[in-house]
């Protein structure tokens, strides 16, 4: 007896590690490359392309000041600096089209999912389809309509198009939300005499606030790093912060240190949403999955 609890004992103990050994293993196989960015931004050009790679290195922040305050640094700085103008672009383009996405995807949820719509499952499939689709399948079209229609190089019709991306996300992740909540609920408000719409305001929205919280936190966060939209239907006066870290290749070599600096640059608010708001993002990524 003693010999089987020191075996099972020992399996139990080897299980245990394998597990952890897996996970330790797993995250730094995903951590790895934001972490070789993260060290390739704090290095000088001629310690990017030393070959074997230099881990031990002088430091510098001179990349990080040119994407910020343009060439020169923070004592030549005179005007806003490109990848600044990228990034207010960037957050423009993505808080408005998540806004608009919100205003019309939740309702549309709702409607599916209490609603005695005739296929209505085909329906949110449909919707489900456009955020499936490849983006090049439809950029080409929205380019010609875009320049014959005056929404090329324009917030609003980079909103419309980021339609696409959010309010697929929106409309499946609240669905999902919106299904769970009891119907007794909305039947109670209706016997005290409410509509639809004062049932939906003041009864339901607040009961699916973490819904609509992790459906819009993810809606976002793809949003803001799309970069085909951006690539094809934006010009100077609206390129996104993705276009912004393609500026950092010129037609004779890529500037390693300025893109690597961009890109955490620009990582940076998906990061602060996503660890802010983790919890909300779980339960909006596993929602519906066992449907």
């Amino acid at each position: 007896k003693e010999s089987q609890k020191i075996k099972m004992s020992f399996l139990k103990n080897t299980k245990i590690f394998s597990i952890y050994l897996g996970q330790i293993l797993f995250f730094i196989f995903f951590i790895f490359p934001i972490i070789w960015i993260l060290i390739m931004s704090f290095k000088e050009f001629r310690d990017i392309i030393a070959y074997p790679p230099r881990f031990i290195f002088k430091p510098t922040l001179d990349n990080y000041s040119e994407i910020l305050f343009g060439p020169g640094g923070i004592e030549n700085f005179h005007r806003l600096p490109d990848y600044v103008k990228y990034l207010f672009n960037s957050a423009i383009i993505s808080g408005g089209a998540v806004l608009l996405a919100t205003v019309l995807g939740v309702p549309a949820a709702y409607a599916l999912a209490r609603g005695n719509i005739r296929g209505q499952m085909h329906i949110a499939f449909t919707f489900l389809s456009f955020r499936f689709a490849p983006e090049l399948m439809v950029i080409l079209p929205m380019f010609l309509i875009y320049t014959q229609i005056g929404l090329y190089d324009t917030y609003i019709g980079l909103i419309l198009a980021h339609q696409l991306i959010c309010l697929p996300l929106i409309i499946w992740i609240m669905l999902s939300f919106f299904q769970d909540i009891p119907s007794a609920i909305e039947e109670a408000a209706r016997v005290d005499g409410a509509s639809v719409f004062l049932t939906l305001r003041a009864v339901i929205l607040p009961i699916a606030g973490p819904g609509i919280a992790s459906a819009t936190i993810i809606a976002f966060i793809f949003s803001w790093n799309n970069l085909i939209f951006g690539l094809v239907l934006a010009g100077a006066g609206t390129r996104p912060v993705t276009m912004g870290i393609l500026q950092t290749m010129t037609f004779d070599q890529i500037k390693w240190g300025l893109m690597a600096s961009a890109a955490m640059i620009s990582a940076i608010p998906g990061m602060i949403i996503a660890i802010y708001m983790q919890k909300y993002i779980t339960r909006g990524l596993t929602l519906g999955a066992v449907k």
